[in-house]
């Protein structure tokens, strides 16, 4: 089980990926799936040592894992469930992504609006227990603020009635950027990470035990035959897709649910903290948090039949939304304000009771392994995905008979990790590639794409030669994050952008049109 051939990963480059995986013969892991959870079993089984091919079949982070609240928590929420556990675990990993990757995760200050004096008690008492969990990995003490200094903070928000605040400390970050940085990392420690790579079936050997997968390039419809000791299915809201490959009639292990955020701009909210409202009518927590100089604000949980790549934010989320905010901000916002409206996908472990609502449902991960081996990651979340991986791994090895070898993502730095960002600087989200990228940008004479959101056609070269993005929307929306903050304005440079793309991928004009077609269409979903 030796480590795959060493290749050039600093140029992270496609053509060179799909190399190794047609020379080599066999691998250890191949993981199904390019977000979060993927991309944490790769990175995971790379440290231990195993030679690992990862499969996905649009864009890295492409689904569930670009469209968060962008918020690394140990939730709070679960902790009025009682879920004390995975608090407990997920402040823990919010403590380590903070170390691991202080060029994309923060310490923010949340601040919860109170208008009566049980709500102050309530709220104080149960974040003073938020950080007796956290123990010694808490951020910052929570602390009641008086209704002048809240005033004074928070000048946005409905001041008649306001009693004070409760102030919190959580973790925030940008979910396809780091991505993004761990795909870079599990290239750079040996393993294999190809996008646009669809997984079509699922080969076993003469005991039944899951042994190779076979996936197509969706860029050249070349197919690849690829040998592996353990297969692991890391799809989300997929996974049903992956594991009927594996027994046709399985029953649906998936319940999905599916959050929707509005952007606004930093008029309506311009305090420098993050607000929490703690109780909505549909029972969730309400977030507006300052991100990229634009204002976030989410999010739902609304039980949906069918998965998408590009989910559609239905009429009722986004009412509910505006509504909801609008109670508590002085200048309420309405359609047209909103510069952008995403949905991203829940993948819950489906629930053993009859009509549970998601919302109820935990947010812990659970490992299935069918009769065949094949490994499927069920639930879980961003803030816990190192976690997660970890476990995933341990329990292959155990169900294996392998012999046990120890994680080193614990004290891993990821790609990109600088020891401290300058968070006003609109390019610190590159970590330790930003110089390089000013460098490119100082030397051009060429003039910036989006002067408002600082996106320059060296940063859009940049995306393809070394970030690996493969289309317009790679670069729109997770290489930068312009059609998340402001639609119109993504939709106005893409024209300009995918003609840099083709100079740099050498393609054609029909493929420019093809693309803009693309991207217009689902574009459109972000627009009210």
């Amino acid at each position: 089980m030796e480590k795959s051939a060493s290749i050039n990963q600093t140029a992270f480059d496609r053509s060179q990926m799909l190399t190794q995986v047609r020379l080599r013969q066999d691998w250890d892991i191949v993981v199904i799936g390019g977000g979060a959870t993927g991309l944490g079993i790769a990175l995971d089984a790379c440290t231990r040592g195993y030679s690992v091919v990862l499969l996905e079949q649009s864009d890295f982070a492409k689904g569930t894992s670009s469209r968060s609240t962008k918020l690394i928590h140990g939730g709070v929420r679960y902790l009025a469930q009682g879920d004390i556990r995975l608090v407990r675990e997920a402040c823990k990993e919010r403590g380590l992504l903070l170390h691991n990757a202080p060029h994309l995760v923060r310490d923010l200050v949340f601040v919860v609006p109170v208008y009566s004096w049980f709500s102050k008690w309530k709220y104080l008492i149960g974040l003073k227990i938020y950080d007796w969990i956290a123990g010694k990995l808490r951020l910052g003490p929570s602390r009641f603020i008086s209704r002048k200094r809240m005033v004074e903070r928070m000048p946005d928000i409905r001041h008649d009635g306001l009693v004070g605040g409760i102030e919190y400390h959580d973790g925030q970050f940008d979910d396809a950027r780091l991505a993004i940085n761990l795909a870079q990392s599990v290239a750079s420690a040996g393993g294999q990470v190809l996008n646009y790579t669809q997984v079509t079936s699922l080969g076993k050997n003469e005991k039944g035990w899951l042994d190779a997968v076979t996936a197509v390039d969706l860029e050249t419809g070349e197919e690849l035959h690829i040998k592996a000791r353990a297969v692991i299915n890391a799809t989300g809201v997929f996974a049903d897709n992956i594991a009927q490959m594996d027994q046709k009639a399985k029953r649906p292990s998936v319940a999905v649910s599916q959050g929707t955020h509005i952007v606004l701009d930093r008029s309506f909210y311009t305090a420098s903290e993050a607000m929490m409202i703690p109780k909505t009518s549909d029972g969730r927590v309400l977030f507006a948090v300052p991100w990229h100089n634009k204002v976030v604000v989410g999010t739902t949980d609304t039980p949906v039949d069918n998965t998408a790549m590009d989910p559609v934010a239905l009429e009722m989320e986004i009412n509910f939304i505006l509504n909801t905010a609008g109670s508590y901000l002085t200048k309420q916002p309405g359609r047209s304000d909103v510069l952008s409206v995403f949905s991203g996908l829940r993948p819950l472990a489906a629930p053993k009771q009859p009509g549970q609502k998601t919302k109820e449902i935990s947010r812990s991960h659970k490992i299935h392994v069918s009769p065949s081996k094949l490994f499927t990651m069920l639930g879980g979340k961003w803030t816990t995905y190192r976690k997660m991986a970890e476990d995933m791994m341990d329990k292959v090895e155990k169900e294996l008979g392998w012999e046990h070898r120890s994680s080193g993502t614990a004290s891993l730095s990821i790609n990109g990790a600088i020891p401290t960002s300058d968070w006003t600087d609109p390019f610190y989200y590159y970590g330790s590639d930003a110089e390089a990228i000013k460098r490119r940008i100082k030397n051009s004479n060429e003039a910036w794409i989006s002067e408002e959101f600082k996106i320059h056609p060296e940063q859009v070269r940049w995306a393809v030669e070394k970030e690996m993005a493969r289309t317009l929307d790679d670069v729109l929306s997770r290489r930068t994050r312009n059609l998340f903050l402001d639609a119109r304005e993504a939709l106005r440079i893409a024209p300009t952008v995918v003609s840099i793309m083709a100079q740099s991928l050498g393609q054609t004009n029909e493929w420019q049109q093809a693309q803009l077609s693309a991207f217009k269409k689902m574009a459109a979903n972000y627009l009210l």
